[in-house]
């Protein structure tokens, strides 16, 4: 696809996150309720919300609050659990590397799951053309501002959402979302199937661990896949060729 201006890719970029939105949207939902029910006021709520952008990163963060953990112990875990975002931003840099620093640092602050997913493959396959950075900036900012309305309604709403809802439920179904239409070649389903099975047994490592351990393993069994792809076969025995 060709976009005839930065803002005409700018809004294709925030049209076609809105499809995730409907998984995002409980997700932000839980970590307001979760925050309020731990005691946070809705300016402190807020302020952690826009300082982590970050949603498991920040439930964990509550919980371990919760139970009164140092603050150090807070940082790492945050920082352990967002390890995964070293791996986007390396895999972005050749596409948005070479923007001025007042593109490259807001776009950093706004990197998330779904802008990620969204974008590697049309920035690989070069159909965003000049302007994917204005697309990108268009699902990041998109992204951005339904989480942070989620959040602040959880926290507004807080207990009159009922249990009933099962707004859990609706996290692993959004990223689903993202990983199936990625899933496009031995390599992408050798990460998916090897990360997604490290993630099921790892699940009771501490500090979630095991997310980055699966993530860890997903990207090299990918790479593996990928390296046994482009490998010629040998030729017969005997073949004159």
């Amino acid at each position: 696809m060709s976009y005839r201006s930065g803002s005409d890719a700018f809004l294709q970029g925030a049209r076609m996150l809105i499809p995730l939105t409907p998984g995002v949207i409980p997700f932000g939902l839980v970590t307001g309720v979760m925050a309020v029910e731990l005691g946070l006021s809705p300016g402190m709520s807020m302020g952690m919300t826009l300082l982590f952008y970050s949603g498991s990163a920040q439930m964990v963060a509550l919980q371990l609050l919760h139970t009164g953990a140092l603050p150090v112990a807070i940082v790492a875990t945050a920082l352990i659990i967002n390890l995964r975002f070293v791996m986007y931003s390396a895999s972005l840099a050749p596409h948005l590397s070479h923007l001025p620093r007042r593109w490259t640092w807001p776009v950093s602050y706004m990197l998330s799951d779904q802008a990620y997913a969204l974008c590697h493959l049309r920035f690989s396959s070069g159909e965003l053309g000049r302007f994917g950075p204005h697309f990108y900036a268009g699902a990041a900012v998109a992204m951005w501002l339904t989480w942070q309305l989620s959040v602040l309604a959880g926290v507004y709403l807080g207990a009159s959402i009922p249990d009933t809802w099962s707004l859990s439920f609706a996290v692993p179904l959004s990223f689903l979302a993202l990983l199936v239409p990625n899933v496009r070649g031995s390599a992408t389903l050798s990460a998916a199937v090897v990360g997604g099975t490290i993630a099921v047994l790892a699940i009771n490592l501490p500090y979630n661990l095991g997310l980055v351990t699966a993530s860890m393993c997903g990207v090299v069994a990918g790479l593996w896949a990928e390296r046994l792809g482009h490998k010629s076969p040998e030729p017969a025995a005997g073949d004159g060729r």
